[in-house]
């Protein structure tokens, strides 16, 4: 069971869809597409009408290279008062819309998220696991919101060339750095209960290691709590489809059905909740990966 503010979510009977609304003009995957709040209200439906059981809403990138703040880095490139300027009117329009929808926020700053919880959001998805310093634990403990924890290896600005790290060296990484965000959630009082753990595919991770980390992923459910994985056009997939393209990664407009095929490995090693752009198709196919599982006589999460 995954505790949001006001609801429960039953996790593993069946895998539930996340679809993105990036309100963003640098996005890797669709920058600028959707900035505009009506356009992104609109895109918004359009994934719920397609199936999605959350829309996960967010107005800062960090796409590779990106500026982010915190207490080790500099100014981040989008201020807090310019991130809610564009998150807002998206929350509170998606909400007018169709009340009950679970709404999710991607920030790691803590004054958004308290803006975007005040508005109505369920869910706040911190891509830094509470390692960026902004206070998000205090927020998260005293409204009782569904949290999203990522592994991260260091900032956006830091991914340039990563260490290469053989896949026993990578997994301990990553479950240590998810193990320390636990432990700070719990120490700063937020239940165990209102946290989905996320492996963080791209974040941090060079190429190849995000398929060890994906033929692995299942060893990341014996830290207790369900997994929710977003590999959805991530440059790893376009770079396994090079060959189709005289060596070069395949562009982010080519990588859809590598995607579908990347969640259903997520879904296959335990994820039971997937993050993604093309939410009817994630939906089709995470019908057939449950119908599996449910033959396998496994679940689909904790």
């Amino acid at each position: 069971m995954w505790e949001l503010r006001t609801r429960t979510l039953e996790l593993g009977r069946r895998t539930l869809v996340m679809g993105v609304v990036n309100v963003t003009p640098d996005s890797f995957s669709d920058g600028g597409v959707f900035q505009d709040a009506e356009k992104s209200v609109a895109h918004a439906i359009r994934l719920l009408d397609e199936g999605a059981d959350i829309v996960d809403i967010g107005a800062e990138s960090t796409r590779p290279g990106a500026r982010v703040g915190g207490d080790a880095g500099a100014e981040p490139a989008v201020s807090a008062e310019e991130e809610q300027a564009r998150l807002l009117p998206v929350v509170e329009g998606v909400l007018r819309a169709r009340p009950g929808t679970i709404v999710s926020v991607d920030t790691y700053k803590a004054e958004t998220a308290r803006a975007a919880i005040d508005a109505g959001a369920e869910i706040v998805n911190d891509v830094s696991g509470l390692s960026w310093g902004s206070g998000m634990e205090a927020v998260a403990a005293a409204t009782g919101c569904g949290l999203v924890l990522m592994h991260t290896r260091g900032r956006p600005d830091e991914w340039g060339a990563p260490v290469k790290l053989d896949p026993d060296e990578l997994m301990r990484q990553v479950k240590m750095g998810l193990e320390a965000s636990l432990a700070k959630a719990a120490a700063d009082g937020i239940q165990r209960e209102s946290i989905v753990l996320d492996p963080g595919y791209g974040f941090g991770k060079r190429g190849a290691e995000n398929f060890a980390l994906l033929a692995r992923q299942a060893e990341l459910l014996e830290l207790g709590r369900p997994l929710l994985a977003g590999v959805s056009r991530k440059s790893f997939l376009g770079q396994a489809l090079a060959p189709l393209y005289r060596g070069a990664t395949a562009p982010v407009d080519a990588r859809e059905t590598a995607s579908i095929a990347g969640m259903v490995a997520a879904i296959l090693a335990g994820a039971s909740i997937v993050r993604v752009h093309l939410v009817r198709e994630a939906v089709e196919a995470a019908l057939v990966a449950d119908a599996v599982i449910e033959k396998q006589g496994i679940g689909s999460g904790v």
